[in-house]
């Protein structure tokens, strides 16, 4: 190799390592590249083991009042002699429910053309009224076979009630909504399950106990039971002493099924107040600020008491109003309730002549100068009426004197005002 070209290649090696050692910092890593086709399926893996049983359900479920019987055996056979386990009661075997006091009330049969073959539920029977449900769950209000028609059947007798000896009526059948139905049903249907059932529930709207597709909603039980007010019992019977039962004292408790609507009116209809209207009543006076259970006790009722000859509530009037009790001027001895709770309430049946009803209100003030009870709206095309919320002499006097006691509403406005005070 000649010396010019030994030259020229030493030069070239010179600049190819100049080249190299300054090479810059390498660049920003490039986006990932579209991902590849998936490759073929594996073989399946072995079973694994066994997961954990699912957990119970938290919340508590009905068990029925049989099962609060078995620790609580004798407020259980008092509290089943009250009329709140008799609101709705169940047909079995073909044979009428066995009631309290039946021996005093007497047996009540099926409406005309009816047997308890034909029956699935009795709606009430403890006291004082009765209706019935057929094998598909409706309220009867047309003969059997027949459908229902508001104008054929409008005189067909469905409802029984029982004799009353207070407004002075024997045991017969009288009329409810005879002939009628539910829109787009083939009978009457019986929703009534919020107050007359234990744990009622109306969902799924398509619901039906017992499959009976004239009842709307499902229950636990029927009647109200120990749980509709102490609420589902299960956890508090599996852990008597760590899981503990409701125990709910206040008026409002008491409401969801003793009122009719909005507290601010009381009902009426036929010169009477209409019956569960017990909580709008006492809403309207200053007893409001004292619970029912003061007055109540829920597990027993006061047909009950009345019949084994029992004072039928906790306390008495004059433990409050002593005063009063002490300057009352009547002539005779009469209670309080007399006068400032007379019968003005309807449930089955009521003597307008006489001013009573069946149930005595819990409207308790008297205005001496007030005579009449109720006072009626135009709410759009209805009338409505209502009772007034004091007590008029009407039904606080005239239930007593009438007939040959009958006094001019002047002389009883005169008797009545100033009736507790003394001296006068």
């Amino acid at each position: 190799m000649s010396r010019k070209l030994l030259l020229i290649v030493i030069g070239l090696a010179l600049v190819a390592l100049a080249l190299v050692s300054c090479a810059g910092p390498a660049g920003p890593q490039g986006p990932q590249g579209p991902a590849g086709p998936q490759g073929p399926k594996g073989d399946a893996g072995s079973q694994g083991p066994a997961g954990e049983p699912a957990a119970a359900p938290a919340g508590a479920e009905y068990v029925g009042s049989a099962a609060c019987a078995q620790c609580h055996q004798g407020l259980y056979d008092t509290f089943m002699k009250s009329g709140h386990p008799w609101k709705l009661n169940k047909v079995v075997d073909g044979k009428s429910p066995v009631y309290p006091f039946a021996s005093k009330n007497g047996e009540i049969t099926p409406p005309e053309g009816y047997t308890w073959a034909d029956i699935s539920y009795v709606i009430g029977g403890y006291g004082w009224k009765a209706r019935f449900m057929d094998q598909k769950g409706y309220i009867i209000t047309a003969p059997k076979g027949e459908a229902p028609d508001a104008e054929k059947h409008k005189e067909y007798k469905n409802q029984w009630n029982y004799a009353n000896s207070i407004v002075g009526k024997g045991g017969a059948w009288v009329l409810y909504n005879s002939g009628k139905t539910t829109k787009d049903k083939p009978g009457l249907v019986y929703d009534c399950g919020t107050c007359h059932t234990t744990g009622y529930s109306s969902w799924p709207p398509d619901a039906h106990q017992d499959g009976l597709e004239g009842i709307k909603g499902t229950w636990a039980e029927p009647g109200i039971q120990c749980e509709a007010c102490h609420g589902p019992a299960s956890l508090h019977v599996a852990n008597p002493h760590g899981v503990a039962l409701a125990v709910e004292r206040s008026s409002a408790l008491c409401g969801r099924c003793h009122d009719r609507g909005a507290q601010e009116f009381v009902d009426a209809k036929g010169g009477f107040i209409e019956h569960h209207e017990q909580y709008e009543e006492i809403f309207q006076s200053k007893h409001v600020t004292i619970d029912c259970v003061v007055c109540h006790d829920p597990h027993t009722g006061v047909y009950q008491l009345r019949e084994a000859d029992k004072q039928t509530t906790r306390t008495s009037c004059e433990n409050c109003h002593f005063k009063q009790a002490k300057t009352q001027k009547h002539q005779i001895s009469i209670e309080c309730v007399a006068c400032h709770m007379p019968r003005i309430t309807k449930n089955a049946q009521g003597n307008a002549e006489t001013f009573t009803g069946d149930i005595r209100t819990h409207l308790m003030a008297i205005d001496p100068e007030q005579i009449g009870q109720f006072y009626t709206v135009k709410e759009g095309d209805v009338e409505k009426t209502y009772a007034l919320s004091q007590v008029g002499l009407d039904f606080a006097c005239r239930h007593c004197h009438n007939g040959n006691f009958a006094l001019t509403d002047e002389q009883l406005m005169e008797r009545a005002k100033g009736y507790h005070l003394p001296g006068e």
